[in-house]
């Protein structure tokens, strides 16, 4: 049972996936190993119906492994794995057993050691599936290969543009391409390659791509270190949030100017999402 009608990305602006590896590596040391004793669901849907699997048999497994594919989080038992997304303003976060729940804390994991993890949204745009043993799940099977891999190389990003006349911003963003690269990400890897987010995406050379995904790993990789971006609903799992907002270099600056040229950014709509771009430093 997957109880799914469209993938969680339909929904608008949300954490991204240096946001998504910081819940994944905050939540780890403490779960790993841990056996899942209980179940509370103080809501029965979230985005979706929650399948009656969550309830019916994580209970007494045992926590193997918490993946992340994309923006999503996959927590592992010999049952099957409990599939998450953190929608617009979700958050996750180990806490004492009997700790008061409030409004918006829709979910609880209890574990032993007297430890729950509880899914906070108030938005309800997250989710929480079940993907059984073995299968993959429909919202994980078209997904394109993860930026920080090695298959995501400038060839790759090359050879998937040929032909392709959307934006380079809007093909960079299409989670068929490559996964988990959102708003944010792109407008600042397409300002460190020099690249105007409005370009098509089949026009660019194939040292252009080289550039281009050189930057989106390494501007990843940063914010992944600095614990993400302070999105306005978003919080890491020690409650910390994430500090690489302070250094973005267009990303929700429009008007401001470039932090290499002086030249006031310009503003950019793609899909219905806001971006700044340098008309000057990026061609």
């Amino acid at each position: 049972m997957y109880g799914i009608g469209s993938p969680c990305e339909t929904a608008p602006a949300m954490p991204e996936l240096p946001e998504v590896e910081t819940t994944r590596r905050g939540l780890s040391p403490h779960v790993l190993g841990k056996r899942i004793t209980g179940v509370v669901l103080r809501r029965d849907r979230l985005r979706w119906p929650i399948p009656f699997e969550i309830v019916e048999q994580l209970p007494g497994q045992t926590i193997l492994d918490i993946e992340r594919r994309a923006k999503y989080l996959l927590m592992h038992t010999q049952a099957g794995s409990a599939l998450w997304h953190l929608g617009m303003s979700g958050s996750m976060r180990v806490l004492k057993a009997g700790t008061p729940a409030g409004t918006h804390d829709h979910v609880d994991i209890e574990l032993s050691g007297k430890r729950i993890i509880r899914f906070t949204d108030p938005r309800r745009f997250g989710c929480l599936l079940w993907q059984p043993l073995g299968e993959t799940h429909p919202l994980l099977q078209k997904l394109g290969p993860e930026p920080l891999s090695p298959e995501f190389t400038g060839e790759y990003l090359y050879r998937k543009s040929r032909g392709k006349t959307a934006a380079v911003k809007s093909f960079l963003m299409d989670q068929a391409v490559v996964v988990g690269v959102g708003n944010i990400y792109a407008a600042e890897s397409l300002f460190r390659a020099g690249i105007s987010p409005l370009r098509e995406a089949g026009s660019l050379s194939k040292a252009r791509y080289e550039k281009l995904a050189e930057a989106v790993k390494a501007i990843l990789a940063y914010a992944i270190e600095r614990g993400g971006t302070t999105l306005r609903d978003f919080l890491s799992p020690d409650s910390e949030p994430g500090y690489f907002e302070q250094e973005l270099d267009v990303y929700g600056r429009e008007g401001e100017p470039c932090k290499k040229c002086g030249r006031p950014l310009r503003e950019s709509r793609l899909n219905n999402r806001a971006g700044a771009w340098c008309g000057h430093c990026q061609t």
